[in-house]
């Protein structure tokens, strides 16, 4: 088996163990009350206020495929939205069972149905990904700027100090072994990769460095302005999907947009950090409510909620756009010819 392979399948591996872990840490504390707090919570659920919020999420998307199009306008080349859609689709559907190769998939997708170069495509998908790295950058700020003891309550949360770790004994050993399990996660891939700590600094600089890079290509855009709008509105859409969300639980109902400013922020570190968020996005959704005083069963139901919503609409859409794709593309070159 090739190297490389083996390199991505151990990344998939890991990445996906993180997952299961973080789904582990959302349900470890579960008992047979709470089961029943949590199957009453479901139960009181507003599920019809579901609808707009997978309308926003499906116009996110489609959003997410025009504003691609704007990226490959000074390249030369005007795919049609609804290819660049249903490319984008297919995308998602991939990254949800190995992340990154949708990427590479959708890319092909597009250049096979629109005669664009794989490259050109890859190019545009990598300053896609940098703006949108300024972005989340962005709301971390946003976030802690209209709430600035929240930076307090996050550490306190996720890095307990060694007094509040003596008088919660049963967390002792657990912090111990996360801590531990990553410092052995990180020392095996530095030695996987013959990376040392400067390579690592060196690694962070290039990524700064590169976001700044896309920063500036922006002004070579044809519709800078119409990029920019479109940017806004996606990432308007991510927050107000997750303020609509609190609606769907009475206990929830009274939270605003602060509140959803945070779950972006946390939501979006989840999605990064397994394979379509499984996992990840619910605990740390429902860490960020706890931190807020809901209470654990609400905030469990919560965060696993939201983040099937997503998940729905990516196998949902996914899964159409994959049979649609070649389908719509030959009745077009019917009609041409």
């Amino acid at each position: 088996m090739p190297k490389r392979l083996i390199n991505k399948l151990l990344q998939y591996l890991v990445f996906l163990c993180l997952g299961l872990v973080f789904a582990w840490l959302s349900f470890r504390n579960m008992d047979a009350e709470k089961w029943l707090q949590l199957q009453k919570s479901l139960q009181g659920t507003r599920l019809f206020i579901g609808i707009p919020v997978l309308f926003m999420l499906v116009l996110s998307h489609w959003i997410r495929a025009i504003r691609w199009k704007l990226l490959l306008e000074p390249l030369g080349y005007q795919p049609s939205s609804l290819n660049s859609f249903f490319a984008v689709m297919v995308g998602y559907l991939v990254n949800l069972g190995v992340p990154r190769l949708g990427e590479i998939v959708k890319c092909t997708l597009l250049s096979r149905y629109e005669n664009i170069p794989a490259d050109k495509l890859i190019g545009s998908i990598i300053l896609e990904r940098l703006i949108d790295a300024l972005c989340l950058l962005g709301v971390f700020a946003l976030t802690l700027a209209v709430q600035p003891a929240l930076y307090g309550s996050i550490i306190a949360t996720f890095f307990p100090s060694q007094e509040t770790l003596l008088q919660e004994k049963t967390s002792l050993p657990f912090f111990w072994i996360t801590l531990v399990a990553l410092s052995l996660l990180l020392l095996f891939w530095m030695k996987w990769k013959k990376k040392t700590f400067h390579d690592l600094l060196m690694l962070f600089s290039g990524v700064l460095q590169r976001i700044f890079e896309g920063i500036s290509s922006i002004r070579h855009l044809n519709k800078r302005k119409q990029f920019v709008a479109l940017t806004i509105i996606l990432w308007s859409l991510y927050l107000y999907s997750g303020y609509l969300g609190f609606l769907t639980f009475q206990e929830t109902s009274y939270y605003g947009f602060k509140e959803a400013l945070t779950i972006l922020s946390a939501g979006s570190i989840g999605m990064i950090a397994s394979p379509g968020g499984i996992g990840a996005y619910a605990y740390l959704v429902q860490k960020t409510m706890q931190l807020y005083g809901l209470n654990y069963t609400v905030s469990l139901a919560f965060g696993w909620l939201l983040w099937l919503a997503q998940t729905a609409v990516i196998l949902l859409l996914g899964v159409l756009s994959f049979v649609a794709l070649p389908w719509i593309n030959s009745k077009r070159k019917q009609r041409i010819h």
